[in-house]
């Protein structure tokens, strides 16, 4: 369930000693935060696949609105088509000062191989130690067949200038996301 290194950023950010999965557990599950439309946003600051470093703060900052997605794996069916949406709609985006961020725990060599198959025109931040997912609270309990393991729950949240979060969704459809999500932000022509 748990790898040897989440294993022990776990083990550092709660003080365990002799780590003891069951209590590893018992603590991520508990930890999980929610998030909800009005809050504030985390901050955070995060490199992307090219190495360029992007601060909340800063594009707020700068009068930008951020939309921050979080999404299982690169390549796979369901991811794809997300990423094509929000590449499809990136110039609606774009003219109303949105930015667009696309967030997993894949490596740089696979957001690299991503970016050039699907012809990605927005960055892929680097999260490979979880820490923007538990910032989020999209590291969850996920079920599948009847088997309960920790996984990325697709989801999004749109970063106001202020800070404030103006929408916040876990558990998105891949498919129609996109456009859900441009009707609710009004963007629409």
């Amino acid at each position: 369930m748990y790898n040897r290194h989440t294993a022990r950023l776990l083990q550092i950010k709660f003080g365990l000693g002799r780590l003891d999965l069951g209590k590893v557990y018992r603590v991520s599950m508990s930890d999980t935060i929610t998030l909800e439309t009005g809050g504030n946003a985390p901050d955070f600051t995060a490199f992307d696949s090219k190495g360029v470093s992007h601060s909340l703060a800063q594009m707020n900052a700068a009068g930008k609105t951020v939309i921050l997605y979080f999404y299982p794996r690169d390549s796979t069916p369901g991811c794809t088509i997300q990423a094509c949406d929000f590449r499809e709609s990136l110039s609606k985006l774009s003219d109303a000062d949105h930015l667009v961020f696309g967030v997993s725990k894949d490596s740089v060599k696979s957001h690299e191989k991503f970016i050039d198959k699907q012809e990605l025109n927005f960055p892929l931040l680097m999260d490979e130690d979880g820490s923007l997912h538990e910032a989020y609270g999209t590291w969850r309990m996920k079920k599948n067949y009847g088997k309960e393991y920790m996984g990325c729950a697709r989801s999004t949240f749109v970063i106001g200038p202020d800070g404030k979060l103006t929408f916040a969704r876990y558990n998105v459809k891949a498919k129609g996301h996109v456009a859900m999500l441009t009707r609710e932000l009004e963007l629409d022509e």
